[in-house]
């Protein structure tokens, strides 16, 4: 593993999430590890998760469903002072999840369905403000299609190259140029293959079989991570993070299907899509800050 003494400060690192829950699902051990080193954190949340199932059925509960807003921002508190991130909440709606064939319009108002532009000015806003070294966010198909993942990839591609851009919206604050954007891709195919087979190996049932099953090859989208963050120390901080969104996760469910010790023998990292770099960065990496001190851009 690389060098991990806390001797970053002075780095900045953004992450730009859908829903509350979302920093914890996807990223949160890296983000453990960056924090522990001493970086500095953010996270921009883009909606409340208003319209967030209960997909814990302990949590299934009268007075549950009737408070969920403000009992995803509890758990957000939680899942942020576990991590150690300070954290932004951008002010959109939850668009929820479509379901039906023909899937029915998006709600009036929600996030999937504000305009570009609008939706991105106070993500360019705070990032004029923090002004992060490095961004990340999800790919042009959200990690999964929810409207509001796909929207915050559109936000966050957006922001990040307007934010750099003095002649635009100068009232949202003085122009900075994050250095490097990536794309969370936590559920690549080699990563799931990898823990699947690990699974049958040791004689334990694993909850990818049903999903493999259907899963078909494409070897241009299965191949583009680029960085891999060693994190088997910090999976711990990410499985308590994870519990405190306890609306949204099963402690006896999916998230917790493959032993702790297993991730950590299989696949002690989180992987990462580096999208745009302003420095020079030699892939394949082990690190979002690759090429970045802190004297490069302030």
């Amino acid at each position: 593993m690389p060098d991990q003494s806390p001797d970053r400060a002075g780095l900045r690192l953004m992450h730009v999430h859908a829903h509350p829950d979302d920093e914890s699902s996807k990223g949160a051990a890296s983000t453990a590890r960056y924090v522990a080193e001493g970086v500095d954190v953010h996270v921009a949340t883009c909606t409340g998760g208003e319209r967030g199932s209960i997909l814990n059925p302990k949590m299934d509960r009268p007075g549950i469903l009737e408070n969920i807003h403000e009992i995803r921002r509890q758990e957000m508190e939680r899942a942020r002072d576990i991590l150690g991130v300070t954290q932004d909440w951008l002010g959109f709606v939850d668009s929820g999840w479509p379901e039906g064939d023909p899937k029915p319009p998006l709600p009036e108002g929600c996030f999937g369905l504000v305009p570009l532009e609008e939706a991105a000015r106070p993500l360019i806003r705070l990032v004029r403000s923090f002004r992060p070294h490095v961004m990340t966010t999800y790919d042009e198909r959200g990690g999964y299609p929810h409207p509001d993942h796909i929207k915050c990839h559109e936000v966050s591609v957006y922001a990040f190259e307007k934010a750099a851009d003095p002649t635009y919206e100068p009232e949202l604050g003085e122009a900075w140029q994050t250095l490097k954007l990536y794309y969370h891709h936590s559920f690549n195919r080699q990563r799931i293959e990898a823990l699947h087979e690990a699974m049958l190996a040791h004689g334990l049932e694993s909850p990818w079989e049903e999903r493999l099953k259907d899963w078909k090859p494409d070897p241009e989208w299965d191949n583009r991570v680029t960085t891999r963050v060693p994190c088997a120390d910090y999976f711990g901080v990410r499985d308590q993070a994870l519990l405190a969104h306890a609306t949204q996760i099963d402690p006896d469910g999916f998230w917790f299907a493959i032993p702790r010790e297993l991730q950590t023998e299989v696949w002690p990292y989180e992987d990462y899509e580096l999208v745009t770099s302003h420095v020079p960065s030699e892939l394949p990496e082990d690190d979002l800050f690759a090429g970045i001190t802190v004297a490069v851009g302030e």
